[in-house]
């Protein structure tokens, strides 16, 4: 049983089957995670989950894929530098700055901001190519912009000229762009590992970039309130969803991949209905769909690239 598990966890090759289905399940945890996110803000601080949550995934990932990455150190040491930046980006900043957005901004709006993660992605993809920035995509990026301004200001644009516009908004656009730098960049740069090989690499990078903001503090103490949101946070949500988010990645691309996204900001609403009992609000409605309309516009016609499913 170890056996066949252990080498599920190295294998590199991937059904197309899963990969197509990977993306929708990665954002199936991830819009469960979004809730986790919000109920983590009052009952524990930003800089203790985030480092307990990749800390534990490592620990879990350790008897599975430690040997193997042992074994291509070589590998892992010419390309640290890279493994470094994805962790950096995917691990730390992006979960750790949503945990801080989660203080002052709500579940809805974290869940159509992330939305805006597609047309990032593509217009990320178009800079770092050198590729010239198509007058649609312009276009879909500013309907996009108008629609998040819709949202974050309650259809109050006025608002923005007096400052009155959440923080919490602000930190999830910058996470959202963190974590859409991350999946152009783990499409362009082929690293010679397995996906979960790479996963618990850049796992460990993470842990130590977040090392000294828990140091910092506060440091919150373990729970009966806080351990399942970490337990979430750690098993589904910080190596399901990464492993499915990074095959759907490296055999649909990074935009094509991110179209998924588009189905949050539905979820993360009823969820938040549901669990949290935020009330959704017109301008939620609006600014959502406008800001849907944007990504919309952005991609369509955008190619399959090198790594859709032929």
């Amino acid at each position: 049983m170890n056996r066949y598990i252990r080498r599920s966890f190295t294998d590199a090759s991937t059904p197309l089957s899963l990969a197509a289905f990977a993306p929708l399940g990665a954002v199936l945890i991830w819009s469960g995670n979004t809730i986790v996110t919000k109920a983590a803000a009052v009952a524990i601080d930003p800089g203790s989950i985030a480092f307990y949550r990749w800390l534990l995934a490592f620990l879990v990932l350790t008897p599975f894929v430690g040997r193997a990455v042992w074994g291509y150190r070589a590998i892992v040491m010419s390309h640290w530098s890279k493994l470094a930046l994805l962790g950096t980006l995917g691990m730390a900043t992006y979960q750790g700055l949503a945990y801080e957005a989660a203080r002052t901004t709500s579940a809805i709006n974290m869940g159509v901001i992330v939305a805006l993660m597609p047309l990032l992605s593509s217009l990320l993809a178009n800079a770092l190519g050198g590729e010239h920035l198509s007058l649609r995509r312009l276009i879909g990026a500013i309907v996009s912009v108008l629609g998040l301004i819709i949202l974050t200001t309650r259809a109050r644009p006025m608002d923005l000229l007096h400052g009155s516009v959440k923080i919490g908004d602000a930190w999830m656009l910058v996470a959202v762009s963190a974590n859409a730098l991350y999946g152009v960049l783990l499409k362009r740069w082929a690293v010679p590992l397995s996906t979960w090989q790479q996963l618990y690499v850049q796992i460990g990078f993470g842990t130590v970039v977040l090392l000294p903001f828990w140091i910092a503090g506060p440091m919150s103490p373990l729970t009966a309130a806080n351990v399942p949101l970490i337990l979430y946070a750690a098993i589904p949500a910080s190596m399901g969803a990464p492993f499915l988010w990074m095959t759907g990645v490296k055999h649909l691309g990074a935009a094509r991949t991110s179209l998924f996204m588009n189905l949050l900001p539905p979820v993360v609403a009823l969820m938040a209905w549901a669990v949290l009992d935020e009330r959704m609000h017109m301008y939620h409605v609006v600014g959502g769909l406008v800001a849907l309309v944007g990504v919309g516009i952005g991609l369509r016609g955008a190619g399959a690239g090198k790594g859709a499913v032929r």
